[in-house]
């Protein structure tokens, strides 16, 4: 009979091209398959909480997989894991859970950050957006306060993706000045592919002076990829918390 568990895991996507696996390119859901593969000598095939595109950070994200073998000792097995691991992925914790918890479809909330620079700073090089032109982040927060209005987030989705609906339920969306950054937090039920970065992208604009609350309110409504921002680059793009029913985790 095969045990079910949670893996909790965190890393920088510099080197990856996503989360999910692909035909010619490594991610980190592949790395992640051969190592527990390897560790646990039976084939595993892991289900994320979500995909992250290339590029992107997680800071925490959970993962599911079966295996007839019992975990007796978890600090053992994350610390052999993580020998395996390159350095740029980390296993953090590891916890048994009933055999119908799905990592995916049981997450209710998770939450991103982006950060944006305004000065150039060589060692936020690889860890934030760097826009040289003032942005003013009370315009840019009264913007995002009208999200909360919206359900449908078609205009911040990619066009080819196969997902039967474009709804999301935001739950925070604003903007704050952090060690020099500018940090946008933002948590929803779930997200479309490429949505926080486009989401940043129009915003960004609004801090520009380049479109107006009423002109981002439109972008929503119109349903069109094509009326948002550009979407903003992924190496500043962090998937920070995915979060579930306590009964879960």
């Amino acid at each position: 009979m095969k045990q079910r568990y949670f893996i909790e895991i965190s890393y920088k996507g510099k080197n990856y091209h996503g989360w999910q696996v692909q035909a010619n390119a490594i991610s980190v859901q592949e790395v992640l398959n051969d190592c527990l593969t390897k560790l646990l000598s039976e084939k595993i095939h892991v289900v994320g909480a979500g995909r992250t595109d290339t590029g992107v950070h997680a800071k925490q994200l959970f993962a599911h997989f079966d295996s007839v073998k019992k975990v007796k000792d978890v600090s053992q097995f994350l610390s052999r894991l993580n020998s395996f691991l390159p350095k740029d992925i980390a296993a953090k914790s590891l916890l048994e859970v009933g055999e119908e918890v799905h990592a995916r479809f049981d997450a209710n909330a998770r939450t991103y950050e982006y950060f944006v620079a305004q000065q150039k700073n060589p060692f936020e090089e690889d860890s934030a957006y760097l826009v040289y032109k003032p942005l003013n982040l009370e315009a840019m927060n009264q913007a995002a306060k009208r999200l909360f209005e919206f359900q449908d987030f078609t205009s911040f989705s990619k066009s080819d993706t196969q997902t039967k609906t474009n709804n999301c339920k935001i739950m925070q969306a604003y903007w704050e000045e952090r060690e020099g950054l500018l940090v946008f937090t933002i948590r929803a039920d779930r997200f479309l592919r490429n949505m926080v970065r486009a989401i940043v992208g129009t915003l960004i604009e609004v801090g520009l002076g380049k479109m107006t609350e009423d002109g981002f309110v439109k972008v929503i409504k119109s349903k069109n990829r094509s009326e948002a921002g550009t979407s903003v680059p992924a190496h500043a793009l962090y998937l920070l918390e995915v979060t579930y029913p306590k009964d879960i985790l």
